[in-house]
């Protein structure tokens, strides 16, 4: 089933244009890794999906963005709304200088949820989804920057699913964690998407073939080629991907 599509996207900063002609159809439950050099749009397509871009001066869109077959870019759209359906997490961890159980809380509390026993039992679920429960259990009302970098990117996981999104975009989650803290994050990745569509930028190869079901290698702002992982990585039909894939560029 498809959860996002994009039709003849374009996009502009000014009068540059970072992504050219991107057509791309997202599954639902699945994960969809975005490969390619640095600066050659991966990140800024990954923001078309939660309107992040619309932050940034001088940006203009064109084609189709839609999520479960709506429009995201028509006007009238509830931009709120979206950002609670679409989550995201950041490259570093982001954890507000909060407590722990604040943190996860944050999201609830803005969206109007006030109800104490609602918001605890969202924040303890939340947290063992992010397989950080067992950790933090009875720390709760320590600060969030006494976790570890990796325990905060969890932290930063269970905050976006607190909201509980359908959809969550990673921009390169991992890359800032050792080699131990990435497992758990590719193993959270792997439990979480039965029940949500995850989308995630990474210029690890290693992490792109073991994480994600479909794969798309951009380059210079093009979607060069986009289809099952296991195809990408074994048998591209287009030499730039198989180029990038092996490190011969990029």
């Amino acid at each position: 089933m498809l959860k996002i599509q994009t039709r003849d996207l374009n996009l502009f900063y000014g009068s540059f244009q970072a992504l050219k002609n991107i057509s791309m159809e997202i599954k639902a439950n699945k994960v969809t890794a975005l490969i390619g050099p640095s600066g050659c749009g991966k990140s800024t397509y990954l923001r078309v999906f939660n309107r992040m871009n619309d932050l940034i001066p001088n940006v203009k869109i064109q084609g189709d963005v839609m999520i479960d077959g709506e429009n995201i870019y028509r006007s009238g759209i509830n931009i709120d709304e979206l950002r609670m359906n679409v989550g995201m997490v950041f490259q570093k961890p982001n954890p507000f200088p909060k407590s722990i159980f604040e943190n996860v809380a944050y999201g609830l509390r803005v969206n109007g949820i006030h109800d104490k026993t609602e918001i605890e039992e969202s924040v303890v679920n939340s947290l063992k989804q992010a397989a950080l429960w067992t950790e933090v259990d009875g720390k709760l009302n320590k600060s969030a920057y006494e976790l570890s970098g990796g325990q905060q990117q969890r932290l930063c996981i269970a905050r976006a699913l607190a909201i509980k999104p359908s959809i969550i975009l990673m921009d390169e989650p991992a890359s800032a964690l050792d080699p131990i803290s990435t497992a758990k994050i590719e193993e959270l990745i792997h439990q979480l998407k039965s029940e949500i569509t995850i989308v995630i930028v990474t210029h690890n190869m290693q992490q792109a073939s073991r994480v994600s079901d479909y794969t798309g290698f951009f380059y210079l702002g093009e979607l060069i080629e986009f289809g099952k992982t296991t195809k990408i990585f074994t048998k591209p039909d287009n030499p730039h991907t198989e180029n990038y894939i092996t490190g011969r560029f990029g």
